[in-house]
């Protein structure tokens, strides 16, 4: 199948946990795929916050992204369908704590993910490849940066944030300088926020003086956090709740400024 313009390979990073990182790679890529891009959700986080929470649930899962990084499954042996028809999801499972270990005589370990990936989207047409990557800077991670075209990086505003961002952006600045020169920052989502807040609104400040930030913020809300326990997105859960619009104007953000990127609008239709 010809392509226009290849997939765009996203990974959703922030070394800090509970920031809304699942949160966001699950609900921009149902986003997207609501926006009629074919998207894929990569799970790569031992959790597998990101496939429950698109209705698969690891405990089911007999081949995930674990046995492709390890050689003994393709990505497409493992890729599954969404209740999105646009969406599809490669899973994890609790195995893939176990890489680290059955990749460290590997020399080409950093690179694993990137392979196959390459190889994968030469094949299959998608649009958008969104990597939920887990809450460290460790190998699987360093996978993650070395095969995307983009970071995204969720950040919840409160006192340590700012820390946590300068640690990943040297992280960002070494995967760039030596294993990914394509690599880029996407740009910073505030997730969380709490307008009452006037840290958050001190700390937005300051990372908007140094970053590039979203304007779409992402307010805390109650129909966001009941979205997982019910295996959907949250556009499927209450697409008029805020949580969900907020991740549909991010969407659509995100989507306006890869159309002006690429001097043009075919791939520039909102997201509803």
């Amino acid at each position: 199948m010809t392509r226009r313009h290849p997939a765009r390979v996203i990974a959703i990073v922030n070394q800090k946990g509970g920031v809304g990182k699942t949160t966001t790679a699950v609900n921009l890529a149902a986003s997207v795929a609501a926006a009629e891009r074919r998207a894929l959700l990569l799970d790569l986080d031992p959790q597998g916050n990101a496939s429950s929470g698109v209705g698969i649930s690891p405990r089911t899962v007999e081949k995930s992204i674990y046995d492709v990084l390890i050689g003994r499954a393709s990505l497409r042996d493992v890729m599954q369908k969404t209740e999105l028809a646009s969406l599809f999801l490669v899973p994890s499972t609790q195995d893939l704590v176990a890489v680290e270990v059955e990749l460290v005589d590997d020399p080409d370990r950093p690179y694993k993910l990137r392979a196959v990936l390459r190889g994968f989207l030469e094949e299959e047409a998608f649009d958008y490849v969104f990597i939920d990557c887990p809450p460290s800077l460790g190998l699987l991670t360093i996978n993650a940066l070395a095969a995307a075209d983009g970071v995204l990086v969720p950040m919840q505003c409160e006192y340590y944030a700012l820390e946590g961002l300068t640690a990943l952006m040297s992280t960002i600045d070494r995967v760039r300088g030596g294993m990914n020169p394509r690599l880029e920052l996407e740009g910073v989502v505030l997730t969380m926020f709490d307008p009452r807040n006037n840290l958050a609104h001190q700390v937005a400040d300051e990372v908007k003086s140094h970053f590039f930030v979203f304007d779409s913020v992402i307010p805390r809300n109650v129909r966001l956090s009941e979205a997982p326990s019910y295996g959907k997105p949250a556009l499927l859960y209450d697409v008029q709740s805020k949580g969900a619009q907020g991740y549909l104007s991010l969407a659509r953000e995100l989507l306006s400024r890869e159309a002006s990127a690429l001097g043009g609008p075919a791939r520039a239709r909102a997201a509803p």
